[in-house]
C-alpha cells in the first residue's frame, strides 16, 4: 500500500461496487466506486441519476433469464403472446421466479425485447451493462419454444429431456448454445448502438454463479462459453452464503463446508479471466436470500466467504453487497426467537471496515506463510450437461441424494484440500482456447464419470502437457451411463466405451488399463479405476486417492514437489494476512499467529499480538510490521478521503452510511494532543485511543455520507 494507503484508490479504478433496486438513500450509502443500479422499469433514469448525482459511477443490472417483463409475455410489445417461451418442466408447470415472473427460453424475439428496454439504460449514460444470471433449469426443456429451437438447432424432432442420457445431454447443451446466442446478440446490438449515437464505448458483463454451483443446482449456464463472446468484458462471481453452505459429503458426511466450497467456487470462477484482459469482481453477501437465519449465522458465513475469496489473489476487484438496503434497513430473527431486530451495531461496523479494506487488495506480494502445492481438478461445462432429473430417471446404483451432492466432484476436491493441499478448479474447455493455460500447474486431477470433454484436441494438449513432465491422476470406473450419448468418442469407424479410452491411447498408454502409475515421456499418469464420488462417501477410497496423489508426486525422477498435510492455510496479500483453520482435516490442532497486527474482523479493530485460530474459524488482519509510512491508514469503517498533512498535525475527510459507527486507525508519527470533528451540524472535540507500542491512533465517531471532517493536532 503506497503513499497514505487506502485512500490512494480513485472510483474510477472501480474496485469496489453493490447493486441495488431502491432509490437513493443514506442509511445504504456504502461509499463503494460504483453502484449497480438494478431493473429497467421506468424509473430506472431517476435512479440512475440520484446515485450519480452522490458521487458514484452507475452500472445499470437487469436480469437476462427472469424479470418484470409482463408486457412482451402478454403481447402488449409485439402484438404477440410469449407465454410459450416460459421454461417448461416435464408436467407442464412453468418454471417461475415469482407470480407471472418465468424463466424465460431465450429466444430471438425475447434477445430483441430486452435489447430494446436496455436500450434506455444507454441513452440515460449508464457506464456499463451487468446481465445478470442467465439460467436455464435442467428440469427445462418442454416448452414449445424449446421444442421449435431444438428441431432448428439438431434438425431432428425434439426429444424429452428426461427419457433417456443423450436426450438429456443434448436439451443441456442446447440451453447453453442458446443463452450464448443471447448475449451475443444483445451486447453487440449495444455496443454499436452506443458507438454510433454517443460514440461510447459501453461494457457489458455477466454476474453468474460458478460452474459448480449451477452444476450442483441443477442450472446450465453459458460459463466459459462467454470466452468466446468479443461483446463480453468480464464478470461477477455470485458466490455467497447462499451458495456456499449447499451440503456436501466427505467421507461419509452430508453437511454444510461453507468455507471449502466457496474456496473452490471463486477458484473455477478466476478462470474466467486468468490469461485474459477480461474483468471479475469477486461478490461478498452479509447476510442471504433465505430470511430465516440469525445475524450470528450471517456474520460467520460471511466471514467464511470473505477469507475463502481472498485466497484467489488474481482477483482484486469485489462486489461488496448486493441489496445493501435489505442488509443496513432489514430485520431479521432474534437470536432468542423474541422476534426480528435491526443488524448489530458492532456487525454493521465490521461489514464496513471489511468493504473498504477489499478496496485495498490489489498488492504486489503475495507469499503464502507455509509451503502448499497446488493441484488442479479439472472441470469442464459439460459438467452441467449430466444432471438428469432424480425422481424421473434415478441412475443405477446412485441415490437421489448423490445427484443433488454431486458428490463425484466434491469426492475428489475435498480429500485433498481438507489435508492443505491448495485445490484449484481448472476449466478443462480452456485447454484448447489458451496454449499456455496449463503451464502454472505441474499436477492435474481428471475424471469423466461427471462431466465429458467436448472436443478431442483436448486430449492432444493434455497428452503433451504429460509429456514435458505433468503429473496427471485420473480416477473413474467407466460406468457413467453418460458415456454412451451420441459423442465424439463413439462415432465413426474408430469407437471408445468412453473418452477416458481415447484419453489413454492419446498418451501412448493402448485402451485398457489397470491400476497404478505410468511414465509418460518426463511426466506420469496415475490411474485409479474408482468411481469419485465412493471418494466422496468413504474415508478408505478418500486416503486411496491421497495416496495416489502422494505416490505420483514422488514418482517424477529429478522433481522436487512436496505435500506437507495441514490444517490451515495462511496467505499474505501486501500487508494484509488471510488465514483459515479447517475441521474434519488432518489433524485437530489450532493455529498460533503471533506479531502485531490490527484484527478485521473485530468493530473496535485492537491491536492484537498472538490469535489462537481453531479448526472452523477465519481471520483477516493488518501486520503492522509492514507499514512503510510514518503516517499511514491502516483500517476505517468509512471512506477516508483528502488526507492531508499540515505543520500543526494532519486531518481528513470521512464518509460513510448513516446509522454505522465510524472507527479509523492509522500510524502516526506521534501522539496527538486534540482531535476536532466537524459535519454539517456539530463541531466538538473527539474521543480517540493511542496506542504507544504500535505508534497507532484510534479515532471514533458518527458516520455521514455527507462527509465528516476530522483534524488531529499534535
Amino acid at each position: 500500500m503506497g503513499g497514505l494507503g487506502m485512500t490512494a484508490r480513485t472510483r474510477s479504478e472501480e474496485r469496489t461496487g453493490f447493486q441495488e433496486l431502491s432509490p437513493y438513500h443514506p442509511t445504504y450509502d456504502l461509499q463503494a466506486d460504483f453502484v449497480m443500479v438494478y431493473g429497467i422499469d421506468e424509473t430506472m433514469p431517476d435512479r440512475i441519476k440520484q446515485w450519480r448525482d452522490k458521487g458514484y459511477i452507475v452500472h445499470l443490472m437487469t436480469g437476462v433469464s427472469w424479470g418484470e417483463y409482463q408486457d412482451y409475455l402478454n403481447g402488449k410489445v409485439d402484438g404477440r403472446g410469449h407465454w410459450d417461451e416460459a421454461q417448461r418442466n416435464s408436467k407442464g408447470d412453468n418454471i417461475s421466479h415469482g407470480i407471472d415472473v418465468p424463466y424465460m427460453v431465450p429466444t430471438i424475439a425475447f434477445a430483441d425485447f430486452l435489447t430494446e428496454r436496455i436500450r434506455v439504460a444507454v441513452d440515460a449514460g449508464v457506464d456499463s451493462i451487468h446481465l445478470e444470471e442467465p439460467e436455464f433449469w435442467v428440469e427445462g426443456g418442454y416448452s414449445d419454444a424449446f421444442k421449435r429451437e431444438w428441431e432448428i438447432y439438431y434438425r431432428e424432432p425434439w426429444q424429452p429431456p428426461h427419457e433417456t442420457e443423450d436426450a438429456q445431454y443434448r436439451a443441456s447443451r442446447l440451453k447453453a448454445y442458446l443463452f450464448t446466442r443471447c448475449l451475443d446478440q444483445m451486447c453487440s446490438t449495444l455496443k454499436e448502438y452506443a458507438k454510433v449515437t454517443y460514440d461510447r464505448n459501453i461494457r457489458f458483463y455477466v454476474p453468474t454463479h460458478s460452474l459448480i454451483n449451477y452444476t450442483q443446482w441443477r442450472i446450465v449456464s453459458p460459463e466459459s462459453r462467454l470466452l468466446d463472446l468479443p461483446g463480453i468484458d468480464g464478470y461477477i462471481a455470485q458466490i455467497w452464503t447462499g451458495t456456499a453452505r449447499t451440503p456436501n459429503v466427505y467421507e461419509g458426511i452430508r453437511k454444510e463446508r461453507t468455507f471449502e466450497t466457496a474456496f473452490l467456487e471463486y477458484g473455477i470462477m478466476q478462470e474466467l479471466v486468468r490469461g485474459t484482459n477480461r474483468r471479475m469482481w469477486f461478490l461478498h453477501d452479509p447476510i442471504e436470500d433465505d430470511p430465516k437465519h440469525t445475524w450470528k449465522d450471517y456474520e460467520q458465513n460471511y466471514f467464511k466467504t470473505v477469507v475463502a475469496s481472498l485466497f484467489h489473489p488474481h482477483i482484486s476487484r469485489f462486489e461488496i453487497c448486493p441489496w445493501p438496503s435489505r442488509v443496513f434497513n432489514g430485520k431479521y430473527p432474534r437470536e432468542d426467537e423474541l422476534g426480528r431486530e435491526n443488524i448489530p451495531a458492532d456487525y454493521a461496523t465490521k461489514l464496513l471496515v471489511v468493504m473498504h479494506a477489499l478496496g485495498d487488495m490489489d498488492q504486489k506480494r503475495i507469499a503464502w506463510r507455509e509451503h502448499h502445492l497446488e493441484v488442479g481438478i479439472l472441470l469442464a461445462d459439460s459438467a452441467m450437461y449430466q444432471r438428469r432429473i432424480p425422481e424421473l430417471n434415478p441412475v443405477h446404483g446412485s441415490t437421489a441424494n448423490d445427484l443433488l451432492d454431486w458428490s463425484p466432484f466434491y469426492g475428489l476436491a475435498l480429500p485433498l484440500l481438507k489435508h492443505g493441499l491448495v485445490v484449484r478448479p481448472v476449466q478443462l474447455d480452456n485447454i484448447k482456447r489458451f496454449p499456455a493455460y496449463l503451464d502454472d500447474y505441474r499436477i492435474l486431477v481428471l475424471s469423466y464419470e461427471f462431466m465429458k470433454p467436448e472436443s478431442p484436441d483436448l486430449h492432444n494438449s493434455l497428452a503433451q502437457w504429460v509429456l514435458d513432465g505433468g503429473i496427471l491422476i485420473y480416477v473413474g470406473d467407466g460406468s457413467d451411463g453418460f458415456h454412451q450419448v451420441r459423442e465424439w468418442w463413439n462415432q465413426g469407424k474408430r469407437k471408445y466405451l468412453s473418452p477416458a479410452e481415447h484419453l489413454f491411447e492419446s498418451l501412448g498408454l493402448g485402451t485398457s488399463l489397470t491400476e497404478g502409475s505410468y511414465s509418460v515421456g518426463k511426466g506420469i499418469l496415475a490411474y485409479c479405476p474408482i468411481h469419485p464420488a465412493s471418494c466422496a462417501h468413504e474415508r478408505v477410497k478418500a486416503n486411496r486417492l491421497r495416496d495416489m496423489v502422494k505416490d505420483a508426486i514422488g514418482s517424477v525422477d529429478g522433481v522436487h514437489l512436496e505435500w506437507c498435510p495441514t490444517n490451515a492455510f495462511v496467505l499474505e496479500r501486501g500487508p494484509y494476512v488471510i488465514a483459515s483453520v479447517m475441521d474434519e482435516s488432518y489433524h485437530q490442532e489450532p493455529v498460533v499467529l503471533s506479531g502485531s497486527y490490527v484484527n478485521l474482523f473485530d468493530a473496535n479493530l485492537p491491536i492484537v499480538h498472538r490469535i489462537t485460530l481453531n479448526p472452523g474459524d477465519n481471520i483477516l488482519l493488518y501486520d503492522l510490521t509492514a507499514i512503510e509510512q510514518e503516517l499511514q491508514l491502516i483500517a476505517a469503517s468509512s471512506r477516508i478521503e483528502a488526507i492531508s498533512r499540515t505543520d500543526k498535525g494532519f486531518e481528513f475527510v470521512a464518509r460513510g452510511p448513516e446509522n454505522v459507527n465510524g472507527i479509523a486507525r492509522f500510524r502516526c508519527p506521534q501522539r496527538p494532543q486534540k482531535i476536532m470533528i466537524q459535519d454539517n451540524v456539530h463541531n466538538d472535540v473527539a474521543k480517540f485511543e493511542w496506542d504507544e507500542p504500535s505508534s497507532t491512533l484510534c479515532i471514533r465517531y458518527a458516520n455521514n455520507p455527507t462527509g465528516v471532517h476530522l483534524k488531529i493536532y499534535w
